[in-house]
């Protein structure tokens, strides 16, 4: 198999070649690495070398010999060693599995290698001091969003067909819109977060993946979104596997669409005739678009936010060895300083803020079926546009600076509600635009739905950007 036919495969498309015999997952995965090394040079995607060999996995799962990355975001897999895109973080090695690498093991995925991550997790663009910038396949000048930004490029790029990631603000949507490629952002408790952990940043960060296609999407949650066992929050099983909800038609839906940021910054009008053009579809499909949002008060995101905050801060000052702060960017070392003066009430305090956001969302979305929004504001940043490093920045700051980049996906990680980001349009520059879908709690089906009849009306995947597998 060589890298142009692989590129050309999305994973149901692998999965079908391997099991009629057409190829085998060996070939599939030599032009896996093949690829990888290929677009890596351009891209600086990879925390660090490639496994050899891969991790091991199922050969009889749902995706067996598929290839695939985790992203470097935590102890995610058994023996491998992580960073969390730090050069503070040095030998920790994962004792055991996530929860959910067990369930990628058991879908057959095959880990090939680890992908880069901003420090800590803690932004929209993936340039840690440790790696240095991971670049955007469309444009080697701009970033691949973030924090899964690793993960995003090289999805883009062809030289896998899906990829780890997890979204604590946006982390997966905001790199999907970035580099052109689906994010879904499951709602709370869909994948697991044992087994270190009951709930990921207070229940706002989920893991799940990156793909190029809505039935990839499907197929991976289909894999990995039973309820989780001994987790905190477990959301209800769908009325049939996501990869047979995605054919049927759902129906003629309500669904509002906004443009605005509930912060009140500037939406790129690009971007803005994307969403346009997207509701206008949604119409033509056969649905209700409305002009609507819920009311969100965006320092209410943000103080809700900083739970993540206390969360990834609070870990690491547990941690058997504490970060050496001369190691740390200067926006991680200011959040740990925040973090170890934080008292209880500080807490609580952005708890009534999560419930200030998610009650309003609730409501609406009790009275529409979808909301429909940008992901980003603006294109892909270039680099060094968030710099994590740049002095003078409280965690607050640093939020809304990132908010200000990415304002549309925040809110809805603090109310649990399930999104998905889908790669429907692109700048007068040739530049990825993501437009956001959001539904009620469960209704992962409806928004892949959605996306699928979207991406029949407005495909996208044929567009390759310049930086290319194969």
């Amino acid at each position: 198999m060589d890298q142009h036919e692989y590129a050309s495969q999305d994973a149901t498309g692998l999965r079908g070649l391997i099991a009629a015999g057409e190829v085998t997952a060996a070939e599939v995965e030599a032009a896996a690495r093949s690829a990888i090394e290929d677009v890596n040079g351009d891209l600086h995607a990879l925390a660090q070398p490639l496994f050899d060999p891969a991790l091991t996995a199922d050969p009889r799962g749902p995706l067996a010999g598929v290839p695939f990355v985790i992203k470097d975001s935590g102890p995610v897999a058994r023996g491998i060693s992580f960073a969390l895109g730090s050069r503070a973080v040095r030998g920790a090695v994962a004792v055991g599995d996530h929860d959910l690498m067990t369930r990628f093991r058991a879908a057959g995925l095959v880990a090939l290698g680890q992908t880069t991550a901003p420090e800590l997790g803690f932004g929209f663009s993936t340039e840690p001091l440790r790696t240095g910038p991971t670049r955007n396949p469309w444009d080697l000048s701009r970033g691949a969003g973030g924090s899964s930004g690793g993960s995003a490029a090289l999805v883009a790029a062809g030289a896998v067909p899906m990829a780890h990631g997890n979204d604590g603000a946006g982390s997966l949507r905001v790199p999907a819109s970035a580099c052109g490629v689906v994010g879904l952002k499951p709602g709370r408790g869909r994948t697991p977060s044992g087994p270190l952990a009951g709930e990921t940043g207070f229940g706002l960060t989920i893991e799940f993946g990156l793909t190029r296609t809505v039935r990839d999407t499907a197929v991976l949650l289909d894999a990995v979104g039973a309820p989780p066992i001994g987790d905190k929050y477990a959301a209800p099983l769908p009325a049939r596997p996501y990869r047979d909800a995605i054919r049927v038609d759902p129906g003629r839906l309500r669904i509002a669409v906004t443009h605005d940021a509930w912060s009140g910054v500037p939406v790129d009008a690009q971007v803005i005739a994307v969403i346009v053009r997207a509701a206008e579809t949604l119409e033509w499909i056969g649905h209700i678009v409305e002009p609507a949002a819920p009311v969100v008060d965006a320092e209410d995101v943000i103080e809700a936010q900083m739970l993540n905050v206390y969360a990834t801060g609070g870990a690491m000052l547990r941690a058997p060895r504490r970060p050496d702060p001369a190691l740390l960017e200067a926006v991680s070392r200011e959040v740990l300083r925040e973090v170890a003066a934080a008292s209880a009430l500080d807490v609580l305090a952005a708890v009534d803020a999560q419930n200030r956001v998610t009650r309003p969302i609730g409501l609406f979305l009790d009275e529409y079926d979808l909301l429909l929004t940008p992901t980003l504001a603006r294109l892909p940043a270039p680099h060094g546009t968030l710099d994590q490093d740049g002095a003078g920045q409280d965690a607050r700051d640093w939020l809304r600076r990132i908010l200000e980049y990415g304002p549309f996906t925040a809110p809805f990680n603090v109310s649990g509600h399930p999104a998905i980001s889908l790669p429907l349009g692109q700048s007068r520059e040739g530049l990825p635009i993501g437009v956001q879908l959001v539904a009620a709690v469960g209704r992962e089906d409806l928004l892949l739905q959605v996306a699928a009849q979207l991406e029949e009306a407005l495909p996208w995947r044929d567009r390759q950007p310049p930086v290319f597998a194969g």
